[in-house]
């Protein structure tokens, strides 16, 4: 994402020095201003010294045994400045500071001590709010699969919905994220580059680069696969933000396998999606997997997002869909028929079900992308390059 000015107000000189630095290290965020007090006026020169910078977010540090000083001068300052957001920095101990902070403007409130990818996460929301209300700017929509627990199929389901896409609307991508990349697999493709190549490479990633790093299947799906050995990932929070901040930009969609992969990056990339597709079964574990799963990625935010898949679906003579949102506390979207043999032939032959026509499963798959787009135009857009800058 392109980088956010950032003016951070603290009193406290060592306070302001760490927030810089955090600041700095979401690499997604630069300061452009500090301050060392809090404004007291309108005629405060503090005020126009903040106004010049024109800052994207402004930071303010609220001292646990003293916060008046910060509230008053979040007031005076969402006055002066409407349209530019206010973090709060300050302890969760104390509720009232809380409530005071939003009253007076104040849109996101961040536990101090602070950690840098506490500030990406609030960072990325605000970033994705403003998109949404940019209904000029074209962005992809990415969705993100995710296994409630290991074996319920995420990966099965992110291929034929990524096929589905593409063959719907083209301009798709699927980007594989899992700890063990599975994706390239069920499609009978040999990449030559994975996920970890391209996110190295976004120092100097254009277009073009991008295109490289990525393998295509018939159809014109483009896939950027996982990982082919389970090893851990050295790659941050910011490169994923910055990598799908540029994909959303040169794809329609993105669906995302992530698979059992639950760490910052999966909470980071479900924050950017339009759907969290959470794939369970109709058993107690997969349920009862799939509710605190929820429970973890609304830490981040992300609770509005999620939506139950039943994979391998079969009625349970007395467990209705209302008992299935009851147990998970998910609210259900799809889903998708048990045909355990035809998936598991497509996967060993590398032929996903999407390709082979005219079956229960892969009509399921179509539903599945229609529903997830009903609400877009249904006009196909003209045909365009997939690499154009948007």
């Amino acid at each position: 994402m392109p980088e956010l000015a950032v003016v951070i107000i603290a009193a406290d000189s060592e306070q302001r020095t760490v927030l810089q630095v955090l600041v700095e290290g979401t690499s997604v965020a630069r300061t452009v201003h500090s301050c060392a007090s809090f404004p007291v006026s309108t005629a405060d020169p503090a005020v126009r010294r903040i106004q010049s910078a024109k800052p994207e977010v402004i930071l303010v540090d609220v001292p646990s045994d003293n916060p008046t000083a910060a509230l008053r001068a979040m007031e005076l300052l969402q006055q002066e400045m409407p349209e530019t957001p206010l973090f709060a920095i300050g302890a969760l101990s104390q509720p009232q500071v809380i409530i005071g902070a939003m009253r007076v403007g104040a849109k996101e409130f961040i536990e101090r001590p602070t950690t840098t990818t506490d500030l990406l996460e609030a960072f990325v929301r605000l970033t994705s709010a403003k998109r949404k209300v940019q209904r000029e700017e074209v962005r992809g929509k990415v969705f993100t699969v995710i296994n409630a627990k290991g074996g319920t199929g995420a990966t099965t389901i992110a291929v034929n919905l990524a096929l589905a896409l593409q063959a719907a609307h083209s301009g798709t991508a699927l980007v594989d994220i899992a700890p063990l990349g599975h994706a390239a697999l069920h499609m009978n493709l040999k990449p030559l580059f994975s996920v970890a190549d391209a996110v190295r490479n976004l120092h100097r990633l254009d277009s073009s680069l991008m295109e490289s790093f990525m393998t295509r299947h018939d159809g014109g799906l483009q896939v950027l696969a996982g990982a082919n050995t389970p090893t851990m990932s050295d790659l941050s929070t910011a490169d994923f933000a910055r990598l799908f901040d540029m994909m959303v930009g040169q794809f329609r969609y993105i669906v995302v396998d992530a698979s059992t992969r639950m760490d910052a990056a999966t909470r980071l990339v479900s924050n950017l999606s339009e759907t969290v597709l959470l794939v369970a079964h109709t058993d107690v574990a997969s349920l009862w997997s799939a509710a605190r799963i929820q429970q973890y990625l609304a830490e981040a935010g992300s609770r509005e997002r999620v939506r139950l898949v039943l994979n391998r679906f079969r009625k349970v003579p007395g467990f209705s869909e209302a008992d299935v949102e009851a147990a998970s506390g998910i609210k259900l979207l799809w889903k998708i028929p048990n045909q355990y043999f035809a998936i598991s032939t497509a996967i060993d032959r590398g032929v996903p079900l999407m390709h082979q026509n005219n079956t229960e499963i892969a009509r399921s798959f179509v539903g599945l992308a229609a529903r997830l787009t009903e609400n877009e135009v249904s006009v196909k857009r003209e045909a365009w390059s997939l690499f154009k800058t948007v």
